[in-house]
């Protein structure tokens, strides 16, 4: 249903883009979050972006560095990475959730229905 790519080693202070694309489903009617995790560590969320992309929602440990966006023709929504720090370094999962829209939902991912394998994003220093 999801799946993401783009993961890789960059450097401190290096970019990185990961895309998401669903299939089997319209990615208009739905929004889109991501997260990280790394071993022995809870989901982390990270961004969203309401299903009509009316609002999009940060965590503060990424606002200002990354951004969240959906391209509905191709049916991918993308992370854009940048300044990226050692403690980025994860497995990045996108997820959607169908109409969400208000941070308060989107934030958790339980009211995600529908999750990617993962991407890995490591940082070297």
């Amino acid at each position: 249903e999801l799946e993401e790519s783009g993961g890789d080693l960059v450097q401190v202070g290096g970019s990185l883009t990961l895309s998401c694309v669903m299939s089997e489903r319209p990615l208009e009617n739905y929004a889109i979050g991501w997260f990280r995790q790394v071993p022995g560590k809870e989901r982390e969320y990270l961004a969203a972006v309401a299903w009509n992309e009316a609002r999009r929602y940060y965590a503060r440990s990424v606002k200002g560095r990354f951004t969240i966006r959906k391209d509905n023709p191709r049916n991918t929504a993308y992370l854009e990475m940048t300044s990226l720090k050692p403690e980025d370094a994860a497995v990045y999962y996108c997820a959607a959730a169908v109409g969400g829209w208000a941070e308060r939902v989107l934030s958790q991912p339980d009211k995600y229905g529908y999750w990617g394998q993962g991407t890995q994003v490591t940082v070297s220093s």
